[in-house]
């Protein structure tokens, strides 16, 4: 009997349409997406560090910071049962994305385009973040729609400013923002595919 209810609690579904086994590897997932944040911060801090370029360094603290911040209150998010406290940190997890997204767009202007026009893009950028913030935690269960265009559209917002980009940094870097991108975009179809089990994971996985 025990064992059978215990099948049933793996398979449940939970009000956002995962089971404890799918919130399980979604904590993991991210989890994974947190050390590796860790040590790749801790790697671009002492690269930094021994560059001397305040403005490296500043871009790097942002990013890292927005980085982690992402994959800590993930992996807490879907570690949690206690349903009242992860309605908290699910507009947290969600508000996270935003602020990630401002702050990738940061190192890389303020690195290799802050001579040049695109650097009237960040205030920009921070500031829809900011706004997506503020939907999120206020109206998490409205303008869903909304806000899944407002991801899309923030992360290729760089398109505007592809020429200054391609020639202000390596082809490589260039190369590798461009799969990023690429790649965020093609998880959004798992994201949105709720009957597809463990979707989610799979969604995660895209992001990392």
């Amino acid at each position: 009997m025990n064992e059978v209810w215990i099948e049933k609690m793996k398979t449940r579904k939970n009000r956002y349409n995962q089971s404890l086994m799918e919130e399980i590897a979604n904590s993991i997932s991210h989890g994974l997406g947190l050390a590796l944040s860790i040590i790749g911060f801790t790697i671009l801090i002492i690269l930094s560090g021994q560059n001397g370029d305040p403005w490296r360094l500043t871009g790097y603290i942002i990013y890292g910071t927005s980085l982690i911040i992402l994959y800590l209150v993930s992996t807490l998010y879907h570690g949690l049962t206690h349903s009242r406290t992860k309605a908290i940190f699910r507009r947290l997890d969600h508000s996270a994305i935003y602020l990630l997204i401002a702050g990738t767009y940061t190192p890389v202007i303020l690195i290799s385009l802050r001579t040049t026009w695109v650097i009237f893009l960040l205030p920009i950028i921070w500031a829809m973040a900011l706004l997506g913030v503020y939907v999120k935690v206020y109206y998490i269960h409205r303008f869903e729609r909304f806000s899944l265009a407002f991801y899309i559209i923030m992360g290729w917002l760089a398109l505007i400013a592809v020429k200054p980009l391609f020639n202000s940094v390596p082809i490589e870097s260039f190369i590798w923002i461009i799969v990023g991108g690429i790649s965020y975009t093609s998880g959004i179809i798992f994201y949105v595919w709720k009957h597809l089990p463990y979707q989610h994971t799979i969604w995660h996985i895209f992001v990392l």
